[in-house]
């Protein structure tokens, strides 16, 4: 049977993290296990929260280079707010992913209003949220809070004595479910892919473009936010340096996982995939031990290449 030409990007994703698994599980003793595969997960899961909303923006035909910011950013406020103010999570949480989700509006705003870049409108969103930072604090806060600690610390057995996730984990499964969900399953979704397949089409066809564009980027702000409170469970500390280059690694795990980046073909399983690929990449040199951490980059830099080159081909097949 044929696969479908929309199933392509993501059907190349899930076989390439699917060569890489085999290979690592021949390669290497104790590879082969459950609880290494979780830990893609484990580790990754802020990528995975910060990057479905990067799909969203990416498959509206845009782009955030803000994210990375918004973690750091949203890492020093929660910090901030719980240990040196003494807020209780139930407050201090929210309040940050309502900043991150108004941030990001505020941008998808002056895009949708003035008819802006988004490159240029999200890299000043870059560079703002990065110096407010400084302005709350040039020093990393530790988060000491004892409730914040055993949340962080908290595992979760998925049967006695048997493999383990994090806290964090189960909060990106939910988050994508719920981007699976709006993607496919809600006018939103459908009016994202529509704009991003083209927007002049879209307003021909009396969608609301205007305010999904807005929604676009505010989901993104909210999902940097989430994926800062995330964040913060692996440091426990907030720190203006946080999460320095992360929108590259977001975009380059929504463009692994088959999300074309002029817009409108994409899926949030391909972005997950996409994340879990980038984790095994540095699972595998781990396991090597002979190879330096910058082998990760120098791989997903190939990877990127590749995965560009095909998208043309792809994009011609189309037309």
């Amino acid at each position: 049977m044929k696969l479908a030409t929309k199933y392509i990007p993501l059907a190349a994703t899930v076989s390439l993290f699917a060569v890489m698994s085999a290979f690592g599980s021949l390669s290497y003793n104790g590879f082969f296990s459950a609880q290494v595969f979780l830990n893609l997960l484990v580790d990754n899961a802020f990528l995975v929260v910060v990057a479905v909303g990067m799909t969203f923006v990416i498959l509206s035909g845009g782009i955030d280079l803000s994210v990375g910011s918004v973690v750091a950013l949203s890492t020093i406020v929660l910090a901030k707010l719980v240990e040196h103010w003494h807020w209780h999570l139930a407050v201090a949480i929210p309040l940050v992913l309502c900043m991150g989700a108004l941030f990001g509006a505020f941008m998808g705003w002056l895009i949708q209003r003035f008819r802006l870049q988004p490159f240029i409108v999200t890299l000043a969103g870059m560079f703002l949220a990065r110096g407010l930072c400084y302005l709350i604090s040039i020093d990393s806060i530790s988060i000491t809070d004892a409730a914040y600690t055993v949340l962080a610390q908290t595992r979760i057995h998925l049967w006695a004595d048997g493999p383990m996730l994090s806290i964090s984990a189960i909060l990106a499964l939910v988050v994508l479910a719920v981007a699976v969900f709006l993607a496919h399953c809600t006018q939103f979704g459908r009016t994202v892919y529509a704009i991003g397949g083209s927007e002049h089409s879209a307003v021909l066809m009396g969608l609301p473009v205007a305010r999904t564009n807005v929604a676009v980027y505010a989901l993104s702000g909210f999902c940097a936010a989430l994926g800062g409170v995330v964040f913060t469970f692996y440091m426990l500390s907030g720190y203006g340096l946080h999460a320095v280059g992360l929108e590259l690694d977001a975009i380059a795990a929504v463009v692994i996982g088959g999300t074309l980046l002029s817009g409108g073909v994409g899926y949030m399983l391909g972005t997950l995939f996409g994340v879990l690929t980038l984790g095994i990449i540095q699972t595998l040199i781990m396991f090597d031990g002979s190879l330096s951490s910058w082998w990760t980059r120098i791989v997903i830099g190939a990877l990127l290449f590749v995965f560009c080159v095909l998208q043309r081909v792809f994009e011609a097949r189309k037309k």
